[in-house]
């Protein structure tokens, strides 16, 4: 399933020269990866099983606008400050923008944020290997009272 991310007619004119264009832009379940594209500056690939949650979020104004980074984890792929979606990952990810950078949190602008969750969670639960069940049941040990001393 593909999920297009949202632009602003505002700012599509500064998006555009680096391929910020509607068909170059989406996030995209598939064969147990999220395939997120934006234009020509980032085309990556993120295991489906590596994905530990996603919720409705926001973009700060000062964080800008289109390819952002904090080089410390956080990813932001935004052509609107609103519909936004936080991707939080179990470990930090490898990726490439314009320079090499790690991303445990990533932020998109989607046209549908809400379905893209609900795909999201769906993908990720029949990617995820079962647990058996014999390991799922565990007992604590019992504990030992001390005996009071008078």
């Amino acid at each position: 399933m593909r999920f297009p991310i949202l632009m602003s007619p505002l700012w599509r004119p500064l998006l555009l020269p680096f391929g910020g264009t509607s068909q170059r832009s989406y996030a995209e379940l598939e064969d147990g990866v999220l395939h997120v594209r934006f234009g020509w500056l980032f085309d990556h690939r993120f295991p489906l099983n590596q994905v530990a949650a996603a919720s409705p979020s926001h973009w700060p104004l000062l964080g800008g606008i289109g390819w952002r980074t904090n080089f410390r984890g956080t990813v932001g792929l935004i052509g609107t400050y609103v519909n936004v979606v936080e991707i939080r990952f179990k470990e930090r990810q490898r990726l490439r923008m314009l320079l090499p950078t790690s991303c445990e949190r990533l932020y998109l602008s989607l046209k549908e944020p809400h379905d893209f969750i609900a795909a999201l969670g769906e993908a990720t639960a029949a990617a995820a290997p079962a647990e058996p069940v014999a390991a799922a049941v565990t007992t604590a040990p019992k504990r030992r009272r001390k005996k009071k001393r008078v």
